[in-house]
């Protein structure tokens, strides 16, 4: 009855090191994929809603400066919140301060050929674990499909007034053009793993 009840409390101390071990894994590549999903909901939720507001507010006149202040204020906020790198990039390109470093650029080709091929931009993601700059980082994308609210400011027939506007906030503005369903650009996450 002892050697059972010894038996019993060992296997019980051997569950309960097992369950910490589990508790304190590092999340896989599909933990922090999800969490980065969830990362950019909230930021794409925000960033439609101040925009949804000023065009209501004042049209697309209005919605260009917060567009200006409001995205960058976001993601500082957003990669605070978790201590991560967040932004946005694109191929054609509004802010040159959101060039795509050499990995992005890639995911960004990869993802135009997979809209050439019929993909559905919604679902357009990319992630791994890799290096960057010597260390360890995970690294996340999910593409952003042009919207028909998008084509205002980025479509091919963008009134002259708000070009004009655009051209003194963006002197180098390359993003217009695009066709409902196109790749506009895409969000990008690093979160450093060391």
């Amino acid at each position: 009855m002892k050697l059972r009840r010894v038996l019993l409390i060992g296997a019980a101390v051997l569950l309960a090191d097992a369950s910490a071990g589990i508790a304190n894994a590092e999340p896989t590549d599909a933990e922090r994929a999800a969490q980065s999903r969830e990362l950019i909901k909230g930021f794409a939720q925000r960033l439609q809603g101040e925009l949804k507001a000023a065009m209501a507010a004042g049209g697309p006149e209005r919605a260009i400066p917060v567009c200006h202040t409001a995205a960058p204020a976001i993601t500082r906020d957003k990669a605070a919140e978790k201590g991560w790198s967040v932004g946005r990039t694109a191929l054609k390109l509004r802010n040159p301060a959101n060039a795509p470093d050499p990995w992005e650029r890639s995911v960004l080709e990869a993802f135009q050929e997979q809209l050439a091929q019929g993909a559905d931009p919604a679902t357009l993601e990319r992630y791994e674990t890799t290096m960057q700059n010597g260390r360890r980082v995970f690294r996340y994308m999910k593409a952003i499909p042009t919207q028909k609210a998008c084509l205002t400011c980025h479509g091919p027939d963008v009134k002259a007034s708000l070009r004009k506007q655009i051209t003194e906030l963006y002197p180098q503005d390359q993003a217009v053009g695009f066709q409902l369903g196109e790749l506009r650009g895409a969000f990008t996450i690093v979160q450093p793993l060391e």
